[in-house]
Formats: C-alpha cells, structure tokens, sequence
C-alpha cells in the first residue's frame, strides 16, 4: 500500500528539543511546510513508554497531532554502543537527566566509564532514528535511519548536540561536534530517516 502523502503547511514538530527542532526544519523547508514546534504551541510532553526507537516516536507524533489536530511529525533517536550491548539506545537522552535538567558531558563520561569498565576495545556505535509522520485521524507512517561510526575521548567539537562530540561517523576523522552543520545534516541519521519520509510522503 502506498504511503500517504504530507500536504503542503502546516506541521507541528513534536519535541522540546530545541536541537532537533533546527535540524527538522531545516530539512522541511524546501517542501513548502511550515513547522511549529511543540513547545511553540505549548503541547504537553508524553510519557515514552515503549522500548523501541519507533514505538516512541509514534507515541510523540500521535499525541502531538491529536492535541493539534495538525499532522505531527515526531523523531525518536540515541546512540546505540556495541560494547555495551546496544545501549544507551532509548534511554539515551535518560543517561544525560540531572535534577537541575540534561547533562550531556555527564552522560558521555558514564559511557567512556563503563566502556572501560567492559574490558572492551570495540568502540564501534550508531546513532539510530525513527521519524513518525502522525495525523489526527491516527494514522501514522514510519521511517527508520542509522549512520554508523565509533566513539572517540575526550569529547571534541561545540557545535553538535547531544552525544555529538563523541561520535566520529565512518568515513571522516571528525566528530560530529566538529562537522560543519551541512556536512553532518547530509549524514546523519536523521538524513537518513528524512530522505526515506521524502520519497514515500513529500514527492511524487
């Protein structure tokens, strides 16, 4: 069954992240869409409750379209470590929570930790992300991207966010902190995921 196709207008992205906020619209502008982020429309944050990248995502984007009664496009990602047997996966931005808000530089020390507590030398990762696309009929498509990478300590770069400075994509000698923002948003996993919400919801 084909994909059901996104209008031109507007859009509710739904995160409080104002990071990932910058990058999706970015990558939707030149689609004629004009996004507001939750936190724009003051929409309540759901509880993330399922255990996989995707279920998250359609828990976020479903809630924000419902609330709106706008279509909602939710992105659910982390970093998954293969010495650590895939985590932080979901509970990634949970490894960076503080009782005064995020740490990042705090969660990037907890995985040099505990990868040197592991006895591993593997250092290979990914970022992982799923984009759901949400209407408030409920019907919702989904769409998963990775890029691959390792780590690298001490963290390097400032214009990254998240576990950003740790994380050197394959191919480049670069963390992602250092990259210039085009070059990571041509990349990353959230690209990814992106050009396959294109083909199936934006063209044709």
């Amino acid at each position: 069954m084909a994909a059901r196709k996104l209008s031109p207008g507007r859009l509710v992205i739904a995160s409080h992240n104002s990071g990932k906020v910058r990058e999706i619209n970015e990558l939707l502008r030149p689609f004629g869409v004009e996004a507001a982020s939750a936190a724009d429309l003051g929409l309540p944050v759901p509880d993330e409750h399922e255990k996989t990248f995707m279920g998250n995502a359609g828990v976020k984007a479903l809630a924000a379209a419902t609330a709106s009664g706008l279509p909602a496009l939710a992105d659910d990602s982390g970093m998954e470590v293969e010495a650590l047997g895939g985590r932080p996966g979901v509970h990634t931005a949970d490894w960076a929570e503080t009782p005064s808000g995020r740490d990042f530089y705090l969660a990037m020390e907890r995985v040099r930790r505990e990868l040197e507590d592991s006895g591993s030398v593997d250092r290979s990762a990914r970022f992982v992300c799923c984009l759901c696309l949400a209407w408030p009929d409920g019907h919702t498509e989904s769409f998963l991207g990775k890029v691959e990478g390792a780590l690298t300590f001490p963290p390097r770069g400032t214009m990254g966010f998240g576990f950003d400075p740790i994380f050197v994509p394959d191919g480049y000698d670069k963390t992602f902190a250092e990259l210039d923002p085009e070059t990571k948003q041509a990349i990353s996993h959230r690209a990814d995921a992106f050009q396959k919400l294109v083909e199936a919801c934006l063209t044709g």
